[in-house]
This record gives C-alpha cells, sequence and structure tokens, in this order.
C-alpha cells in the first residue's frame, strides 16, 4: 500500500542527511538524487538554528599544561628569556624544531618579525627580486619592500597558493628567492618549487604561518626550503595569542637570524653552541620572544598533532558526505594526507554563483565566506601606488623597480580564483552532529543551484 504523500516527502527531505552515510560506505546511488527542499533563503526550514562557526584552534586546547607553564615563569620573576637552560621560550624552539624536523628554531614576536630575520638571514636587501605569490599576507610583501628588495608576483593556482607553472618565467639575474606560502590549511607544492629553485641557484623561505602541522609528502611544512617561517597569532593552529618562529637546517643562516634578532649579538646557549659564532656583529633590531609567550608555546606544540589530527579528520568526513555531488569541484591539493582540513571550498565557476551559495549556506545556519585571511596585494592601492615609508627609498628607485607595474592586470587569473572559491572553515572540535549538518547544507544548497 502507498504512503501518504506528506510521508514521502518528509521521506525524501531526509535523503541529503542519508546521503552522507552512503558516501562513507562509498555508495554512488542516491548520485543527484536530492530532495528538493525549500532552501532557508526562500522561506523554508534550515538546516540549524543557530549558525555554526568555527572558533581559534589554538585556545580550545589551553588547559593546564600552559597554566602551569606560565605559573613557573610568574614564580620565577624572570621574564626575559635569556637565562640559560630553563629558559621556556629555548625549551619551546628545542621542542618544536624537534617536531617539525629541523636542526634550529628560534622563537621571535611575530610572524611579521619572523619573515624580516628570513630576510636578513638569506642576506636578500637592494636589488634583489623575490617571487612571491599575488593571494597572501602583506607581511610577506612588506618584508620584501622594507629589505630593500623588489616584490615580484605570480600568479596563485586552485589549490590557494603560488602556480609552480608561473614561477619560471619571471625570474631574471636579479632574483635571489621564492617564497611559497602554504595559505589557509593547504600545502603549497614543494617538489617543483625546489626543483626551480634548484635549478637557478635560488633560496627558498616557507611561509607556513596558515599551516603550521602541515605536511608535504611526509616532511613537515619549514622543514624543505631553506628558511621557514610562521606566525602564533590567534588565528593560527596553535597560538599564545602572537609571536612567531623561524626555522632552518643550516647553521650560517641560523646564526644570522639570531643575530638579527637579538641587536646584532649571539648569547648563551647558542653561543656556546656555534662556538661563540662565525660570523660578526652586524645592524639588527630586537625581535626576542618572551617568556610568558615562551610557556604558552611549550604547552601548545605538544598539543599540534592532536589539534591537526582533529582538522584533518573532520574535513575528511564532510568531503566523503559530499562526495557524490554532480559536477564538484573542490579546492586543489598538493597533497590531501598533509593538508590540514582548515577548508571546505567548492569552486562554484564565478563570483555571482559563489556568492548566492555561501548566503544561501548561511541561511542554512552554516557559516560560510570565500578565501580570507590573505590579500590579493597587486590591487591593494598601497601597493599599486608602490608607497613606502620614504620617497627614496631603494626598493622602487631602480631601472626595474620603476618599471615593474602593480594593479589587476598582473595576477588576473587568481582575482579570478579568489572570486569562484567558498565554503566552510572547519574546526577540530565539530561534533558528529555538526559534521552532518554541514554536509546536508552543502548538499541542500548545492543541489537545489544544480537543479534550478
Amino acid at each position: 500500500m502507498n504512503e501518504p504523500m506528506k510521508n514521502r516527502r518528509e521521506f525524501l527531505a531526509t535523503v541529503g542527511a542519508a546521503s552522507m552515510l552512503a558516501g562513507s560506505l562509498g555508495s554512488r546511488g542516491l548520485l543527484g538524487g536530492e530532495a528538493a527542499e525549500k532552501l532557508a533563503i526562500d522561506g523554508g526550514t534550515p538546516v540549524r538554528k543557530n549558525v555554526l562557526h568555527s572558533q581559534p584552534y589554538g585556545p580550545q586546547f589551553y588547559d593546564d599544561v600552559e597554566k602551569q607553564e606560565l605559573l613557573e615563569v610568574l614564580e620565577s620573576k624572570s621574564p626575559f628569556r635569556w637565562r640559560g637552560e630553563g629558559s621556556k621560550s629555548l625549551q619551546f624552539e628545542k621542542a618544536y624544531a624537534q617536531r617539525l624536523g629541523v636542526k634550529h628554531a628560534l622563537g621571535v614576536t611575530s610572524g611579521t618579525t619572523a619573515l624580516y630575520t628570513a630576510m636578513a638571514a638569506l642576506e636578500i636587501g637592494p636589488g634583489d627580486e623575490v617571487i612571491l605569490p599575488a593571494w597572501t599576507w602583506y607581511a610577506d610583501y612588506d618584508a620584501i619592500v622594507l629589505a630593500g628588495g623588489l616584490p615580484v608576483f605570480a600568479e596563485i593556482d586552485e589549490s590557494l597558493a603560488i602556480d609552480p607553472q608561473d614561477i619560471e618565467h619571471r625570474i631574471t639575474p636579479r632574483t635571489k628567492a621564492i617564497i611559497p606560502c602554504s595559505l589557509q590549511g593547504g600545502v603549497a607544492d614543494m617538489d617543483p618549487i625546489m626543483e626551480i629553485a634548484r635549478k637557478h641557484k635560488l633560496l627558498v623561505l616557507e611561509d607556513f604561518s596558515q599551516c603550521v602541522g602541515g605536511r608535504y609528502k611526509g616532511k613537515y611544512l619549514g622543514s624543505i626550503g631553506d628558511i621557514g617561517i610562521n606566525s602564533f597569532q590567534l588565528s593560527k593552529t596553535i597560538t599564545a595569542g602572537e609571536g612567531g618562529a623561524v626555522v632552518s637546517n643550516d647553521a650560517k643562516c641560523f646564526e644570522r637570524a639570531i643575530r638579527f634578532h637579538d641587536v646584532g649579538v649571539i648569547r648563551p646557549p647558542y653561543s656556546e653552541e656555534f662556538k661563540g659564532g662565525i660570523l660578526a656583529a652586524f645592524a639588527a633590531c630586537n625581535f626576542r620572544m618572551n617568556e610568558f609567550t615562551g610557556a604558552v608555546l611549550k604547552g601548545q606544540v605538544q598539543k599540534l598533532e592532536t589539534i591537526c589530527s582533529k582538522l584533518r579528520a573532520n574535513a575528511r568526513k564532510v568531503r566523503e558526505g559530499i562526495a557524490d555531488l554532480p559536477g564538484l569541484k573542490l579546492r586543489k591539493t598538493a597533497d590531501v594526507d598533509g593538508d590540514l582540513g582548515v577548508t571546505i571550498f567548492l569552486d562554484h565557476g564565478d563570483r555571482d554563483r559563489r556568492d548566492r551559495f555561501l548566503r544561501a549556506l548561511r541561511a542554512e545556519g552554516i557559516a560560510a565566506s570565500g578565501p580570507g585571511g590573505s590579500v590579493i596585494l597587486p590591487v591593494d592601492a598601497r601597493i599599486e601606488n608602490k608607497v613606502t615609508v620614504h620617497p627614496d627609498w631603494p626598493s622602487f628607485q631602480s631601472p626595474q623597480g620603476k618599471a615593474i607595474r602593480y594593479g589587476s592586470e598582473c595576477c588576473p587569473r587568481t582575482i579570478d580564483i579568489i572570486g569562484r572559491f567558498g565554503g566552510v572553515i572547519m574546526d577540530p572540535n565539530f561534533s558528529e552532529e555538526d559534521l552532518s549538518d554541514i554536509v546536508r547544507a552543502i548538499r541542500k544548497v548545492y543541489s537545489a543551484m544544480h537543479t534550478a
């Protein structure tokens, strides 16, 4: 006997949620078979009443570990980092280097000062060109300019990282380094980048600020290039609110980093480790990490793998739950297992379609956005107009500096890609119910938009 029509509709309305389970079991029998539920944005019932959104990761894992480390600093009455082997900053540096599989790690005050330190470590200065992605944070560009160098932008690809195929034709005799940035939890494709760098005898500075804990073919980001930097600002994988690190396997490079971040000197225990150092002092800065920051980060680094594994597991469940959607195009990844799983981003084809999808998803109770945490730098007014701290700043005074042009014409593909992608920012502590709601909402909105 046939069911009443009302019950049949109710059954069909649950197909989207059931598809998650079918997808995780490898079934594709429900492909394209989503119920025609009325979207919340059109007056239908939303998937969730309260909006689900991610929170900064690191603070969710604060507990007695960080508390005890901080109390020990308070009780020592010695928050300045240079206090021998008892230094929390030093203990953090050793633990962090061991975690990433590098010989050396240095704590500094921020990811930005880590970049300035890395520029000095690589001896990048006036006349040097540095290739970086058109989509990244201001600090990558600013560090080059403040070192006197000339930023040269390359396009990104659908991973949101620098496109290795858009690097080589930008190399000139003045090019000294490449900065691959691993953004919003996705890893840059390091093998072809390293191959290009070695071919042309260029240095590689990895900025993995937005992908701390990310891996590329089994290696942690930061351990692949000549030097690496990252931030511990609130939005990063682990955090002390602010802070940064410089990591390297090169002793000379690391000594230059130590000296630059600490007024040109090298103090114990590094003076003993480097036998007094092989370099003379030079003009430098003060970017020393204090003991309170070091204490929190010493605690946080112990939780890095827990945070990353939870993120990856949650992202994998959502990807599996939507994998059978027809025509689905997810964000490209250079290493799906090494990717942190920060985003579930879909390629919607164009900005208008992307924005409609995001509005509809938010109406279903799921926070949704386009790519964030970075800027399309060449179109920013101060960058397009080459505004610096002084009109005679050397970066743009050379014939090459005067000739280079920024603006939309130098990164049309980047502009297009950033406008097409959007979706959900994941959280390591999303529950199974949360993940089910994300899958159901994506399927509901995607199916409505693709059958309209």
